[in-house]
């Protein structure tokens, strides 16, 4: 459950923005107004703009164990607060915590080499050419599909779960859950299946088949790997993530109210 931290932790604030005009305008004159410490020894890191740039923020801080308060500059919002440039520490004061983990994928290529990325949203495989993919999906090293014949295929966490996996019909998942989210994206065969909920210990392979006609590419988050034979994904729990959300606006309160199409 979300907690509500010490107010001694947030005295020295880093901000970091994307790079459109109103995120580097608010970027200043918060910057003015409550000082700018170094990454390394802040507090908090301040992320301004959009969902974008937040899974960049996280991606960067994955390892700091340094909490990120996200503020609404850019376009999509979903894992932000809502700007302003009054009473920020006290914000931080009352914010809560919101604890996620990320998805570690390995994949291995053509080649052979073998490419590993953490992932905040999903792990995707897509069709690289005109044809249809044909995937064999295993959970914990049993044969669970001998053959999806898509467009491809995602695994998506809870906080993944109302981003591309929401929009391909997968289900949302509560931001406490121990769940993942399995989801094919435009099946053709088998035509009835939706995807699956998975324990969040689960270890999901995915290998490409008739990869000479059908290439396959692997995406975890932004980071892409082409021409791809089999992708490994489990979720990462060695890495814990720490959001912050104004009470209220909680990402659990978020996601639940998306169950209800508000």
């Amino acid at each position: 459950m979300p907690k509500r931290p010490a107010a001694a932790r947030y005295e020295r604030i880093a901000f970091v923005a994307s790079s459109v005009p109103q995120a580097q305008q608010a970027r200043r004159r918060l910057v003015r107004r409550y000082g700018d410490a170094r990454p390394e020894i802040a507090d908090v890191i301040v992320a301004l703009g959009g969902d974008g740039l937040m899974l960049t923020t996280l991606q960067r801080f994955m390892n700091s164990g340094k909490p990120i308060y996200g503020m609404h500059r850019g376009t999509v919002g979903f894992l932000m607060n809502e700007f302003s440039e009054k009473g920020l520490v006290e914000r931080l004061t009352a914010a809560h915590v919101t604890v996620i983990h990320p998805l570690l994928m390995r994949a291995r290529d053509a080649a052979g080499r073998v490419h590993r990325y953490h992932a905040i949203n999903e792990v995707s495989l897509f069709r690289q050419s005109y044809q249809a993919a044909r995937l064999r999906v295993l959970v914990d090293g049993k044969e669970r599909l001998p053959q999806l014949v898509a467009d491809g295929i995602l695994l998506a966490t809870p906080a993944g779960s109302t981003a591309y996996n929401l929009s391909v019909q997968g289900p949302i998942i509560p931001i406490d859950a121990p769940l993942l989210a399995l989801t094919p994206i435009s099946p053709f065969r088998p035509r009835r299946w939706r995807g699956a909920l998975l324990p969040d210990r689960a270890q999901v392979a995915i290998e490409a088949l008739e990869t000479d006609k059908r290439p396959v590419a692997a995406v975890a988050d932004h980071n892409e790997v082409r021409s791809v034979r089999a992708v490994e994904i489990s979720m990462d729990h060695s890495i814990a993530m720490q959001l912050l959300f104004d009470p209220g606006h909680s990402l659990d309160e978020r996601i639940l109210s998306e169950q209800f199409g508000y």
